[in-house]
């Protein structure tokens, strides 16, 4: 995979709404970073095996999507060495603590729950960037 200069962040969520509201609360901080919208699990996978997709310095995914969910992604992506150092949060609406027990156990770096304020969303998008993307 090419190597790029500005780390790179996959925002893997299938409602667009929720996406451009993470993209708009990382760019309060981080507007160096590149993105990219990534609607599920598969094309998640896909993107990663791809030579031709970048690699990303960071996964950000939800778990409740339509066909493969979250969980069954970050199996598999853990399950492959060549991506098992790519940091991976969880940003979810789920508040059980089963799906956030067994994130950890399948290899997330972080579970977060989707916060309900914009102000508060920025807070974490800055925090994801200082913890695992080595900024400022």
């Amino acid at each position: 995979m090419k190597s790029n200069l500005q780390p790179l962040i996959f925002i893997v969520d299938d409602d667009p709404d929720d996406r451009q509201i993470i993209l708009d609360a990382f760019l309060e901080n981080s507007p160096q970073i590149d993105y990219v919208f990534i609607e599920n699990a598969e094309t998640l996978l896909e993107n990663l095996h791809s030579e031709e997709s970048e690699f990303p310095a960071l996964i950000l995914l939800d778990l409740n999507m339509p066909g493969m969910l979250g969980l069954q992604a970050l199996k598999e992506i853990r399950g492959n060495k060549k991506f098992s150092q790519i940091p991976i949060v969880v940003l979810t609406t789920s508040t059980l603590n089963q799906d956030r027990k067994t994130s950890y156990e399948l290899g997330a770096s972080c579970y977060l729950h989707k916060p309900d304020s914009f102000g508060e969303l920025v807070e974490i998008t800055n925090s994801i960037v200082k913890l695992w993307l080595h900024e400022n």
